[in-house]
């Protein structure tokens, strides 16, 4: 087995001449906050961690273990035949590391100077090859999640889906516009725990966009450069808890 790499994380510097690397999460960090995304990259003071999610985690480890058999056995996963789809998982020697946090799928993009990366959940392929980017979601709601609803969350995992897109057709893959969702619901309904969750499962379709991307990248290399910290956001819980701390002083 090939010696798995890992980064650790270094500051930008302005001016640098060796690339920066750039994760698809810190990229929405700076669309939700460029304060707290200049103060996490530029100076290395970064938001406070929240809770693993670890339930979460073990759903998507055994959804990959699942299609993975598909994978090996070249077979569609019973999930996507019921929607009317003939689509199977795909098979390519580069998904291990696609997968693999602090790897995944990377792009040079010259015009910043940033090697953009992110991990895939999976990828599914049609009979010309065409490929489809596939994200793991899990969550428990009283109502099954039939459809990306307007949500901040939910605005997120759209954004996702199109930087995976756009990653991996600068890797030299056909991709589809169209990626799934597969959302996992915890059901609440069940007489009694009894040691075990069931889940309701759907597929949800989402057709990409990625238009946006490379302004964005441009629009943060600007930030990174500039020696002015971006003003407080607004919207965003941590700089108004850091208003209201100092102002307590």
């Amino acid at each position: 087995m090939a010696k798995k790499t890992f980064y650790r994380h270094k500051n930008y510097e302005p001016g640098q001449e060796s690339p920066f690397r750039l994760s698809r999460s810190k990229i929405e960090l700076f669309l939700d906050c460029p304060r707290c995304f200049y103060l996490d990259r530029r100076l290395g003071v970064s938001r406070p961690s929240g809770a693993p999610f670890t339930l979460n985690n073990a759903v998507d480890h055994l959804l990959k273990k699942e299609f993975d058999v598909h994978r090996m056995e070249h077979t569609a996963h019973p999930l996507v035949k019921a929607y009317g789809l003939d689509l199977r998982p795909l098979n390519d020697k580069r998904l291990n590391d696609w997968r693999e946090n602090f790897v995944g799928v990377q792009h040079m993009h010259e015009e910043s100077n940033f090697i953009v990366f992110g991990a895939v959940d999976d990828l599914w392929s049609d009979k010309d090859g065409t490929v489809y980017v596939v994200d793991y979601k899990a969550t428990s709601k009283d109502e099954p999640v039939m459809q990306l609803e307007e949500t901040k969350w939910h605005d997120q995992y759209r954004r996702q889906m199109e930087v995976y897109q756009w990653l991996l057709r600068h890797n030299g893959l056909t991709v589809s516009d169209t990626g799934y969702f597969v959302y996992v619901n915890g059901k609440r309904d069940a007489a009694a725990f009894d040691g075990k969750l069931e889940f309701d499962i759907n597929l949800i379709p989402y057709e990409g966009g990625t238009d946006w991307i490379d302004d964005t990248l441009v629009a943060i290399k600007a930030c990174l450069d500039s020696d002015s910290v971006p003003k407080q956001s607004a919207s965003c819980e941590y700089c108004d808890y850091r208003a209201k701390a100092e102002a307590a002083f």
